[in-house]
């Protein structure tokens, strides 16, 4: 275990009761803030050469980019400034990398023919965990006494059960929890999945194999209290002796990392942490998406500070931006009007994430404010990838456009009531009511005047 820098660590694997080599791998790289743990596959050692391979590729990668991490952790702007999406860039570039290699190798040795390996990653860097995954070993977040799962298994079982299309009952006799449909080198591309978390001292992450998290998929709170150890050393052992307790049928690898202190948490930056997450879940766009899926949508959002008078949007300019009141309030301002007042939880501009058009009106910050703003190109990203999570988003827009649209032809309808129930025309023109109002005939003109051929 060590302490220094925040960040303190223990690792531990085991072979397990029922299998004679042990196929999994882990890596530790403290001063990378790089923690790694793969579960390897193919038999006849094949899997421990895939998990090995692909552990030290991707610490190698990431050791050949350290630069890039650093310019993101000292915050570098202008041409040196690097976004959240360029480190995931990196490493899922440093994962496919190690699937083409393990890939290669599998097809040069004909002993090691469909060898690879499942993998989860942990990079911390600028107050960030930066997560990427294939397959079904998995991370959970310990935080304020409350576990949370923030990987997704690659799995068959698990497509099945987000289709909703059968019973659970009969999912689990048609598709082993064990078949996965993603791993690095089986093919050359791993496809991983990739999700950043804001982390807060006290934070304690748990990267596992199948061979730990399969024997807590019924009992989460006996995995928290484990996880809830002040003693992380103490954690590993107990939780890798309780998997063996119940059969240790599969390698247990489990690494722990624990952010900081508790005792130093930083409160304030854990409410605001949870109000993110509060408000942009209670927003209709993104209400009906599930814990992972709302971290997924804060990846890609980012908090700016405005101070009074500051214009958030200006009245005819085009955007490409959402805009959802985080602290504080913002006027919203047609012309010389102001027509309304954001309090936090209100947003503002959701159609400009699908269309690029002229502001109908102002925005200005009433106060010190801070505003989430997620840009359309981020957002794209997401249905690009994520193609459930599209899906939601897409139906929750139409859902939204359909009330605009209720709503506008409402007031419309009141505008025409409005305008039948009084007509005003005759106290304009001061008008006699009794007075018909008569049509001009012309009459043909006399035949002396008519044109003769």
């Amino acid at each position: 275990m060590s302490g220094s820098d925040g960040i303190q660590f223990a690792a531990l694997t085991d072979v397990g009761k029922q299998r004679d080599h042990n196929e999994d791998n882990f890596l530790v790289d403290k001063k990378l803030g790089l923690f790694v743990v793969c579960d390897g596959m193919g038999g006849h050692a094949a899997g421990e050469v895939a998990s090995a391979m692909t552990v030290r590729t991707l610490h190698d990668e990431v050791k050949r980019e350290w630069e890039l991490v650093s310019d993101y952790v000292e915050g570098k702007s202008g041409a040196s400034k690097v976004s959240k999406r360029d480190i995931l860039n990196m490493l899922e570039f440093a994962v496919n990398r190690a699937s083409s290699k393990v890939h290669a190798e599998a097809v040069k040795d004909s002993s090691k023919r469909g060898m690879g390996t499942t993998l989860v990653a942990v990079l911390i860097a600028g107050g960030q965990a930066f997560i990427i995954y294939v397959g079904d070993s998995r991370i959970y977040l310990l935080r304020d006494g409350v576990l949370e799962q923030l990987t997704e298994d690659h799995t068959v079982y698990n497509e099945l059960v987000k289709r909703k299309k059968l019973p659970r009952e009969q999912i689990e006799k048609l598709a082993p929890k064990n078949a996965i449909t993603r791993a690095v080198g089986v093919y050359e591309h791993a496809e991983p999945d990739t999700l950043v978390l804001d982390i807060i001292a006290g934070d304690r992450l748990l990267l596992c194999t199948d061979g730990l998290s399969g024997y807590f998929e019924e009992d989460l709170e006996t995995l928290g209290q484990h996880l809830s150890n002040p003693d992380a050393d103490i954690a590993a052992r107990a939780l890798i002796d309780a998997a063996n307790e119940q059969g240790g049928k599969d390698n247990i690898t489990t690494v722990i990392v624990t952010v900081g202190d508790v005792a130093s948490r930083d409160e304030k930056r854990a409410e605001r942490q949870k109000l993110k997450r509060e408000i942009l879940g209670g927003m209709p766009l993104f209400r009906p998406l599930n814990d992972r899926e709302i971290l997924r949508v804060l990846q890609v959002t980012d908090v700016v500070p405005f101070k009074d008078g500051d214009n958030v949007i200006e009245e005819g300019d085009r955007g490409e931006e959402l805009y959802i009141v985080l602290s504080g309030k913002a006027r919203v301002v047609r012309g010389e009007a102001q027509i309304a007042t954001l309090q936090p939880g209100d947003h503002f501009g959701e159609m400009a994430l699908v269309r690029s058009q002229p502001r109908s009106a102002s925005v200005i910050s009433d106060g010190v404010s801070e505003v989430m703003i997620v840009r359309r190109s981020d957002f794209f990203e997401i249905l690009r990838k994520e193609h459930q999570l599209a899906v939601k988003l897409l139906w929750q827009f139409l859902g939204v456009l359909a009330d605009r649209l209720a709503d506008t032809s409402r007031e419309l309808g009141a505008a025409r009531e409005e305008l039948a129930a009084e007509d005003i025309t005759a106290e304009i023109f001061d008008l006699d009511e009794d007075e018909e109002r008569e049509t001009l005939v012309i009459p043909p003109p006399p035949p002396s005047l008519r044109q003769t051929r």
